[in-house]
């Protein structure tokens, strides 16, 4: 399990594998200067609800991954985010779709 850091006061753990996913859709986003909400459901001891934070260029984030390895990019599962993040309800964590043939 890695770390989503945002801030430095919201802490969140996702697998590493999904992480990375949501590195790259979020770094697209900040990247380009757009700003948008970014929403998970909560584990089970915090209750069983979802939380959302404002995601925005000019605040710290950081990615800390448990694991050492590079993890193989489905690039449909970063594409589907990042068309998760230009909707208005902005981006959530949805399963990994299959992967296109290249």
């Amino acid at each position: 399990m890695g770390k989503f850091i945002y801030n430095s006061e919201v802490t969140v753990d996702f697998e590493d594998r999904l992480l990375a996913h949501l590195q790259l859709a979020i770094g697209t986003k900040l990247r380009r200067g757009e700003s948008f909400f970014f929403s998970w459901k909560d584990n089970n001891a915090g209750g069983d609800g979802r939380s959302t934070v404002w995601m925005h260029p000019a605040v710290p984030i950081r990615f800390k991954f448990l694991g050492s390895r590079q993890v193989h990019i489905n690039r449909s599962w970063v594409e589907a985010l990042v068309q998760g993040a230009n909707s208005q309800a902005g981006l959530a964590v949805i399963a990994e779709p299959a992967e296109r043939a290249s």
